[in-house]
């Protein structure tokens, strides 16, 4: 076998092979290569770059045993388990995805601990395992998204034979694994990438310095990135990529990176004759990213909407600091729930100008936007990490589960959401370099200055005790409230299974009562009633499927009137008359 590195900005390489110093042969562009025969997995090895006395670990290494500042590790992906065809992969329409970090997920933070937990998500019909990144980062315990080396597997989460592990745990209990992947910036510890070459060019986004996507040299870069995507894909039988804040990715190429990387999964996909999954995150509200690239688009399959979550937050919690300003009245939510997004051209009151493009609702299907009421910005980025378990109660938890599960899109729910775990999901990082620990603290504070929050509230991330309180405490699955709430998202599971109105890709029809606090969303012949007002609400229906109040009868009523209590949800069948007088007063609008 031969070991290669593009290393353009370096006169001489030579590899360190174990006790081993060996010469490497420039080739062409950059390339140097060298020859070692078999060499067993584990074997340590790295890059001299010049006159360099301490080796430098392998831009594309896949391990990292020491640490993103030790030597690099061989590692040969194994037969997977489901080799023999039983994994056929699953598409995204009508499926829950379930957002997890592997550090806090279990008590002992690691990838094999988290495949003894997919029973339980099997319970809540996940079709979908979304891992935060596991890509090998500086420290101990991190978010992930100051990853260094794109394509090695963290080592205290288990490196990259457990990662192996846990896909072919995934796929034995029928669930797909989504690897959320960060290309656009690198870490701040551990970055040799610059001294090989031009990985990096000239400006900032939020999070670092730019990835050089369209500069000289860009074209390994991209390469780089795009080998990475398809070894998650290829190697180690991910079905899906969740791609980090790609309006990061500053790209002026003819082919932006990420219609290139479409077309390459998109062939990948052909061959394996399996689906898999491009999602974006995405600050723009602009469906131009999942649009088809016959149609002008980059041809993802899939992208976050943040709107959704600002208006269930805001509408449930009554919190409008920020930018949930523009969320406050009820009708943002209906807005969202008919349209996609609220702001769709709109005067955004926090970016100071108009925001985002409007959807075509009626040619993109709404599965095509990735909901959810809690994940971990929206969580890790407040001052305490706290979640909205820690300010709802139980009625108005289920209703976000409901407009979650219910809702047109494709539904995500954040580790512990289900049960209202009263664990913190905190903002926690172990940078060693004292100046990266202060900068980060800093860099904090300044953000949540800017939502209002007060400063003394910010838990300092670098404190161990911040990352310890973001573990799940599974012992309170079966307790209280936790399990009441925690039996409720299971009901709405499989209420969402039995049911293909609860997911048909058409967008809903929302209308709201903004004086009583009261929103209802038709879908198909089910509608969707929610109580946020005090005063209790009589709600016509037919059949009850849903309620989380034991004042509403379950099956078949016997009258045709429920009565539905402030903080109340209810899902229910209307009387066939009542959908054709809606039917009837809704083209009469349309026609006017």
């Amino acid at each position: 076998m031969s070991l290669d590195v593009w290393a353009p900005r370096a006169d001489r390489v030579r590899l360190v092979l174990g006790d081993d110093v060996l010469p490497m042969r420039a080739t062409t562009g950059g390339w140097w290569s060298a020859d070692v025969g078999p060499v067993p997995d584990g074997t340590r090895y790295g890059y001299l770059l010049d006159d360099d006395e301490r080796p430098l670990p392998d831009p594309r290494s896949r391990r990292q045993p020491d640490g993103v500042h030790g030597l690099s590790a061989t590692f040969t992906p194994a037969p997977h388990a489901e080799g023999d065809g039983a994994w056929t992969g699953r598409q995204l329409a009508g499926a829950i995805v379930y957002e997890l970090h592997v550090g806090t997920f279990t008590p002992e933070g690691t990838l094999d601990a988290v495949a003894s937990r997919l029973d339980h998500l099997v319970s809540l019909g996940v079709g979908f395992v979304e891992l935060m990144p596991v890509n090998a980062f500086n420290g101990v315990h991190n978010w992930g998204y100051d990853g260094v080396l794109w394509s090695a597997v963290h080592e205290p989460y288990g490196g990259p034979a457990a990662y192996q592990r846990l896909v072919d745990a995934c796929h034995r209990a029928g669930i797909g694994v989504i690897q959320d992947v960060v290309y656009n910036h690198l870490g701040p510890s551990g970055n040799y990438l610059p001294r090989f070459g031009p990985y990096l060019k000239d400006g900032r986004n939020t999070w670092g310095d730019l990835v050089n996507l369209d500069g000289e040299g860009s074209g390994e870069v991209r390469r780089y990135i795009l080998d990475s995507a398809l070894m998650w894909l290829r190697d180690f039988r991910v079905d899906g990529l969740r791609l980090d804040a790609v309006h990061a990715l500053a790209d002026a190429s003819d082919v932006h990176l990420l219609e290139e990387l479409a077309i390459e999964v998109g062939a990948l996909s052909a061959h394996q004759n399996r689906p898999l999954t491009l999602i974006a995150e995405s600050d723009l509200n602009d469906t131009r990213l999942v649009t088809p690239r016959e149609s002008g688009g980059r041809g993802l399959d899939a992208q976050w909407s943040d709107d959704f979550h600002h208006a269930v937050h805001v509408a449930l919690t009554g919190e409008t600091t920020g930018y949930y300003a523009d969320f406050a009245p009820l009708g943002a939510l209906a807005k969202v729930l008919d349209r996609g997004f609220l702001h769709d051209g709109t005067w955004s009151s926090f970016r100071d100008r108009p925001h985002g493009r409007p959807i075509d609702t009626e040619r993109m299907p709404a599965w095509r936007l990735v909901v959810c009421a809690q994940n971990h910005d929206q969580i890790g980025n407040r001052a305490r990490g706290d979640r909205t378990a820690e300010h709802l109660d139980d009625g108005r938890l289920l209703c976000a589960a409901l407009l979650t599960l219910a809702a047109p899109f494709t539904p995500m729910l954040f580790q512990g959401e289900e049960w209202a775990a009263s664990t913190p999901f905190a903002f926690f990082t172990s940078h060693p370099e004292p100046e990266l620990a202060e900068a980060t603290a800093r860099g904090r504070l300044e953000e949540f200055a800017r939502m209002g929050w007060d400063p003394d509230q910010v838990l300092d991330p670098q404190d161990p005790a911040t990352f310890e309180r973001s573990r799940l405490d599974w012992s309170e699955l079966d307790h209280g409230r936790h399990a009441r709430v925690l039996a409720g998202y299971r009901r709405l599971a499989v209420l969402r299974r039995r049911h293909p109105e609860l997911t048909d890709p058409r967008f809903g029809a929302a209308t709201v009562d903004e004086a009583e606090g009261r929103l209802t969303l038709d879908r198909g012949e089910l509608s969707l009633h929610l109580n946020l007002g005090e005063r209790s609400w009589e709600v016509a229906a037919a059949e009850v499927l849903f309620s989380t109040t034991e004042r509403v009868p379950l099956g078949g009523c016997a009258r045709p009137v429920v009565v539905l209590p402030g903080n109340g949800v209810l899902v229910r069948r209307a009387d066939p008359r009542e959908n054709a007088r809606r039917d009837r007063t809704r083209k009469d609008q349309e026609e006017q």
